[in-house]
């Protein structure tokens, strides 16, 4: 029949069409169907702005250690010094008074500038705007020190006298504030306003336990910050000669109490710094290091609610040996920002099983282009041969049929992330 024939004739040209179509759209959407199996896909990253977010984050595999009890700081963060990833956090971006913790932050600022070979005669007028009740190394007017002292009563001593003195070497105290400001910017530290270098109270100045990860991170690059950081005693000069030479001198102790091992806190093993903090306004902050078997661990530990003051050590401790308890049993929750002029090794990435399946995503999207097609040019056989029919048995002569107007209207969603108000804590 002349219908059977046309029909034969249209069907095999909506073949061709769709085989062609398949061939033609093949290289636009992603190329020949690969034969191999597809390559094994990371595990999935966490989300971004999971640390912005408030409360507890871990991300525990079977097998890890079950999370120390007892831990009642503000805020806190377990970080791998090594590869930048948060194994662990509290609010990790709370804004909270730092204390002396923000040290670290004025030494990665001002160190490269004041190497400890040169030497200082101190001014009265570098010490008259030391905060009452500050903690202070004994630096006297008109005594000549070496800068690596100065440093020194930095680190150990927590000296605001120090501080003092060695931001107006770097330019003066405003001028250093600003700059460590910027500083913190470029580590990726958005939490942190600076008001006070020596990290003494001041209205507005606040930090977060991610930031000072970042600072102690960087710090730990840093071979002159880290040997200051490790160091747990030291000779300071009681009076020195005009080169900065000293004549007698004093003991002095790191104030952080799990490197010295003092007032009935053991040292802990593998501990290798960085700096402690205390105000009224602050309560006891902390930033700690340790390494075990070629891994280094970051703890901040800011403000704790209970336990008294050596409460900040305790929950420092017990973050830092579930850390270690928890190698190979955690994914990240985050990541510290990479300190400039590091090359922090990467962790290798957590593999899937590979799917069975040997087609690729791109191989599937040429499959579907293809049925698509071949979809479509069946209804239209279907339509013309239903138009010929329609004629025929009316006896009107074949026409052409008018062109049918289609609309696809796709729906897509759209996602939004809530931002989470932060309150600086001024009382």
């Amino acid at each position: 029949m002349a219908i059977s024939s046309y029909l034969r004739r249209l069907f095999f040209g909506a073949a061709a069409l769709a085989a062609g179509a398949g061939i033609l759209l093949a290289p636009a959407l992603g190329g020949t169907a690969r034969a191999d199996p597809a390559p094994p896909r990371p595990a999935a990253l966490p989300v971004p702005s999971l640390l912005h977010q408030p409360g507890t984050h871990v991300r525990a595999r079977k097998g890890a250690p079950d999370f120390p009890d007892g831990i009642s700081a503000l805020s806190w963060l377990v970080a791998d010094a090594g590869t930048g990833e948060v194994l662990a956090a509290h609010n990790a971006h709370l804004p909270l008074p730092p204390a002396s913790t923000l040290k670290t932050l004025f030494a990665l600022t001002a160190l490269p500038g004041l190497p400890g070979t040169r030497t200082h005669t101190v001014t009265d007028a570098e010490l008259d705007r030391v905060g009452e009740g500050s903690s202070l190394v004994g630096l006297d007017a008109g005594r000549t020190y070496r800068v690596a002292d100065l440093w020194r009563g930095v680190f150990l001593s927590s000296g605001n006298d120090a501080v003092h003195v060695l931001a107006a070497m770097n330019g003066g105290w405003e001028q250093t504030a600003t700059r460590m400001q910027v500083k913190a910017r470029s580590l990726g530290a958005g939490d942190t306003h600076v008001v006070s270098p020596d990290g003494y109270d001041a209205d507005g100045q606040v930090s977060s336990a991610y930031d000072l990860a970042v600072f102690g991170r960087a710090g730990l690059a840093n071979p002159a910050f880290a040997r200051y950081a490790a160091q747990a005693d030291a000779r300071f000069p009681g009076d020195t000669n005009s080169h900065g030479k000293p004549t007698w001198t004093y003991g002095i102790e790191n104030t952080n109490r799990l490197l010295t091992g003092e007032d009935g806190v053991d040292r802990y093993p593998g501990i290798i710094g960085i700096k402690n903090g205390y105000t009224s306004n602050a309560g006891h902050t902390l930033v700690s290091a340790a390494r075990r078997e070629g891994r280094t661990l970051l703890v901040t530990v800011m403000n704790p609610q209970y336990g008294g003051g050596f409460a900040v050590y305790q929950e420092a401790r017990a973050l830092l040996d579930w850390g270690f308890a928890s190698a190979g049993h955690l994914d990240a929750v985050g990541t510290l920002q990479p300190a400039p002029g590091s090359k922090p090794s990467r962790a290798a990435p957590v593999h899937r099983a590979a799917p069975a399946s040997h087609a690729t995503p791109r191989t599937t999207h040429v499959w579907l282009a293809a049925l698509l097609f071949a979809v479509c040019a069946t209804g239209a056989v279907l339509y013309r041969l239903r138009h010929r029919m329609r004629h025929s048995q009316a006896g009107a002569p074949t026409g052409r049929a008018p062109l049918a107007e289609t609309s696809d209207v796709g729906a897509r969603a759209e996602t939004t992330s809530a931002g989470n108000s932060r309150a600086t804590d001024r009382s």
